[in-house]
């Protein structure tokens, strides 16, 4: 059936090529429906005989965000993952993936050619970054105009699902970051068909989603929708929710806790666990509590505390909100509590900051790393650690990320210190694009960044300075570290105590020692000077670094089984 929302029209037409046909309507809450469409028609309507727009509920935009809105008949697809059951988040590892700079040619079909090299890795699950229709070719996908539509230049709906299926066939799988909180600024009107949009609310990128104010059942359920479309048609094992601090939702059951539940009654339906995580930047463990006890049921959450706590002892940067961390024993607290601020005062907040993660929860319900989008693409030039660190300190952030209790997550390219970096690039131009270069200057010129030479972001040169160059793998110092990789998501597939067992650090001296279910044993030192430690006997190291019995070189890190102890 063909069918739209549209509470602000007394008329809405169906127009294919020339023709217009006017659909039944409106009923009691705003919806236009009439006679299917056949697969491959491309529609747009009309409201009130105005411009010919594309579908809110578009599944495919195959000639970019200002074209027409194609049919899609998804039963058509033949699938190959029969024997795919899902994956939970607990015992994962993620890989954050930006289609179009993960291959020279940006697509979906493109990245299959690697699934091999990501199993061979040892990571269990892809994390896509957006790839919900934005404006353009190349963009990093957070400005999504189209929620149900994957990306033209991607490869649209068939390239994406050609793509789980070949990464369910290796064993991978795969979940999507959804941008939920704002509308992409450009070729979006989304809001001349009803109030998709706060009058009053806004973020950080545009209005805010109305999901309390009149009429926002029907945007509540476009929202629910869009998930439960990804999840069953493109068959994903599970959705990462972007900035969901940003939703503004006074309403008695929130946003989050409805998603959860309405995803929980899909994944009993389709006999597979469908996992949801979100980023949240209030420290609010709640979060991932069952909503039976008051929380939003959410699986797992990003946080970020043990990646600032890292990236500031390592770099010494203390800008913008780095400027909280820095204390060695940071690190340690991040490992004990996941969380560093849990209540405590943030100087750059100038008040209390988070909330106590509570000591029976799984540890593994929070998503950590080194290095992430965020983390390195919004630097100026979008350098990764190791271009403002070196490979010594590489190899101890790689080491306490793949030992931390949490879940880890590593960014693209990072497993073989990839030299390209990956600052932030967009396709569009005229106004838009002065607005989006004097925001970049703006947001680093608060940071204390030196802004000559940030390039530009609307420059097809930006974009394609991002796009992964493998053979740097084979290279010395790149292939050093891709082993080094590899061995430590081969101790954590191995080794229980690393992705259930309990976890204890300490400082002790300038020397950071984490036990892992009384099995496993990290020693770091954090600090570029040789410091002598009393370290294992050679027969119990399991991966090391700059490290001899008796000292541990500048950055070294040790991973060592406790002696008599064995795997399992």
């Amino acid at each position: 059936m063909t069918r739209v929302w549209a509470p602000r029209a007394r008329r809405v037409d169906v127009v294919v090529g020339d023709d217009r046909v006017a659909l039944a309507g409106p009923d009691a809450v705003g919806w236009f429906r009439g006679d299917p469409l056949p697969p491959g028609t491309d529609y747009g309507f009309s409201l009130d005989g105005g411009p010919v727009r594309a579908d809110p509920r578009s599944p495919w935009q195959p000639h970019g965000s200002a074209g027409r809105s194609r049919t899609v008949d998804h039963g058509s697809f033949r699938w190959a993952d029969d024997s795919w059951h899902g994956s939970p988040l607990a015992g994962s590892v993620l890989y954050e993936l930006h289609v179009g700079t993960f291959t020279p040619v940006g697509t979906f079909d493109a990245a299959i050619a690697h699934l091999d090299e990501l199993a061979e890795l040892g990571v269990t699950t892809i994390e896509l970054m957006p790839v919900a229709e934005f404006t353009g070719r190349r963009g990093w996908g957070y400005d999504g105009v189209f929620w149900y539509a994957p990306h033209h230049a991607y490869g649209g709906p068939d390239g994406m699902k050609r793509f789980v299926d070949a990464a369910h066939r290796r064993g991978l799988a795969v979940l999507l970051d959804v941008v939920y909180n704002h509308f992409g600024p450009a070729d979006c009107y989304i809001d001349e068909f009803g109030p998709y949009t706060h009058d009053t609310h806004t973020t950080a990128w545009g209005r805010a989603i109305n999901l309390d104010g009149p009429d926002s059942d029907e945007v509540r359920r476009f929202v629910l929708d869009s998930a439960h479309q990804w999840l069953r048609d493109y068959h994903l094992d599970g959705l990462r929710l972007d900035a969901t601090d940003t939703l503004v939702d006074d309403r008695a059951l929130p946003i989050l806790e409805e998603l959860a539940d309405s995803v929980r009654n899909l994944s009993a339906h389709l006999h597979r666990p469908l996992v949801l995580v979100a980023e949240n930047d209030r420290n609010d463990p709640r979060l991932t509590e069952p909503t039976e006890a008051g929380g939003s049921g959410l699986d797992g959450q990003w946080s970020d505390d043990f990646h600032h706590a890292l990236h500031a002892v390592l770099t010494g940067e203390r800008h913008s909100y780095y400027a909280d961390f820095g204390d060695p024993a940071d690190i340690a607290t991040a490992f004990n509590s996941v969380q560093v601020y849990d209540g405590r005062r943030s100087p750059t907040k100038r008040r209390g900051h988070g909330r106590p993660v509570p000591p029976d929860a799984r540890r593994n319900r929070f998503v950590v790393c080194s290095q992430n989008h965020d983390q390195v693409g919004n630097r100026a030039r979008g350098e990764r650690l190791v271009h403002v660190t070196d490979p010594a300190r590489a190899r101890l952030a790689a080491a306490l990320t793949l030992t931390h209790p949490g879940t880890p997550l590593l960014f693209q390219g990072e497993e073989w210190g990839a030299s390209t970096p990956f600052p932030y690039f967009v396709d569009v131009d005229g106004q838009l694009a002065d607005d989006v270069r004097r925001g970049r200057l703006a947001e680093f010129g608060a940071f204390g960044w030196d802004t000559d030479e940030i390039p530009d972001p609307t420059l097809e040169s930006t974009f394609r300075s991002a796009v992964l160059d493998r053979t740097e793998r084979g290279r010395p110092g790149h292939a050093d570290l891709w082993a080094w990789y590899r061995t430590l998501l081969a101790l954590r597939r191995e080794e229980p105590a690393l992705t259930g067992g309990s976890t204890t650090a300490r400082l002790d001296g300038v020397v950071l020692v984490v036990e892992r279910g009384g099995s496993i044993r990290v020693a770091a030192n954090l600090t570029g000077e040789r410091t002598s430690f009393v370290g294992p006997a050679v027969a119990d190291v399991l991966a090391a670094s700059e490290w001899s019995e008796g000292h541990l070189g500048p950055w070294g890190v040790v991973v060592s089984r406790f002696p008599g102890r064995s795997p399992g």
